[in-house]
């Protein structure tokens, strides 16, 4: 084993100086939290609270190892076996230490992130991608400066093994890069209503995470959909959830014959006025939208902006109007059939009797 690991290399990689740097980074990143994401949700915080958790005991534990590596560096020479064991506690430090970094790289990462969407979540993909490149860097690095390995060759045999593999998983690749590619183009986030549209399907979803292969959101009936980024990423999608537009929507109300227009349009838009979940500005608007024999059809237009309450607020708004209508004595439209008595001049067959 000794032979295997350059000991001397190793030995300078756990110096007390890259503990200490590492050390501080963790501080900063924690620094960053305290001082930069004191507007996040309270999901957030605990997300953010669990990482910082989860890399202070992996420190704990990765100080443990490296100052045991420092007695075991420093023992006589008389300690024979307790010299030979030092290489190994250096390697498990080593090890140890790039996952702490990585962990800490990650978290950073996070709270950038995290950042431009205080409230909501933001998807992991990117976030893992990091992980994975910055995990490679670091293994390839060890094995060329421990283990004294030789990457070139290494690379160069492994050339066509890499584009077997690529042609082996090019749908997986190809959802990836949709993924990336959806994400730098900041076509929706974590959080947000949008509706995906390919040829005559329609998928409608409040997006919750966007993984490797695929976009996952939930429906309005909290069921869980499934949706490639390939597809994703060549389908028209439409985007419910912008603060700066509002979504408009519309009830309509068929009342009768012969109520005044004016007071109908003053009850209805005054029913919805104190509504929290719609919007003052702009104000809700009535109008006349369609009139018949049978009814006079008033159309009340209002803007929200949660496009997954709209179902909700729509019955709060019916709710509403209704009883705003009966309250003020004005009659709503029902259907009805005309019907004509027969006159005297008609003719009325008469069933025949038997004796």
């Amino acid at each position: 084993m000794n032979k295997l690991i350059q000991s001397q290399a190793l030995a300078q990689l756990l110096e007390i100086e890259p503990y200490t740097l590492l050390g501080l980074l963790l501080f900063v990143t924690y620094l960053f939290y305290r001082f930069f994401l004191r507007d996040a949700s309270e999901e957030r915080h605990k997300n953010i609270q669990n990482h910082f958790a989860n890399i202070t005991r992996h420190f704990l534990v990765l100080s443990l190892l490296f100052f045991t590596f420092l007695i075991l560096s420093e023992v006589d020479s008389e300690w024979t076996h307790f010299r030979r064991i030092a290489p190994y506690v250096g390697l498990v430090t080593l090890l140890w230490g790039m996952i702490v970094f990585v962990k800490t790289c990650r978290l950073i990462v996070l709270q950038y992130l995290f950042m431009s969407s205080m409230q909501t979540g933001v998807p992991l993909l990117l976030v893992n991608i990091f992980s994975l490149l910055l995990s490679i860097i670091l293994v390839f690095w060890t094995a060329s400066h421990v283990f004294g390995v030789q990457l070139a060759p290494l690379l160069a045999t492994s050339a066509a093994f890499s584009i077997i593999l690529g042609l082996a998983l090019q749908d997986t690749l190809g959802n990836l890069f949709a993924g990336i590619a959806m994400q730098v183009d900041k076509t929706f986030e974590i959080g947000d209503w949008v509706e995906v549209v390919q040829g005559t399907q329609k998928t409608v979803g409040k997006v919750k995470e966007l993984t490797w292969r695929s976009t996952i959101m939930d429906g309005f009936f909290d069921e869980v959909i499934t949706i490639p980024n390939r597809v994703m990423a060549q389908a028209q999608v439409y985007n419910f959830s912008p603060k700066e537009t509002p979504i408009v929507r519309s009830v309509i109300f068929r009342m009768a014959h012969g109520v005044n227009p004016d007071k109908v349009k003053e009850v209805l838009e005054g029913s919805i006025a104190g509504l929290s979940d719609i919007r003052g500005i702009p104000s809700p608007l009535c109008f006349i939208s369609e009139s018949n024999e049978n009814y006079i059809a008033f159309k009340l237009v209002y803007n929200i902006d949660n496009y997954g309450s709209q179902y909700i607020l729509a019955d709060k708004v019916y709710r509403r109007g209704f009883e705003a209508l009966e309250a003020q004595g004005l009659r709503m439209a029902r259907p009805y059939i005309e019907y004509s008595a027969k006159t005297s001049n008609d003719v009325v067959p008469v069933p025949p009797t038997h004796s």
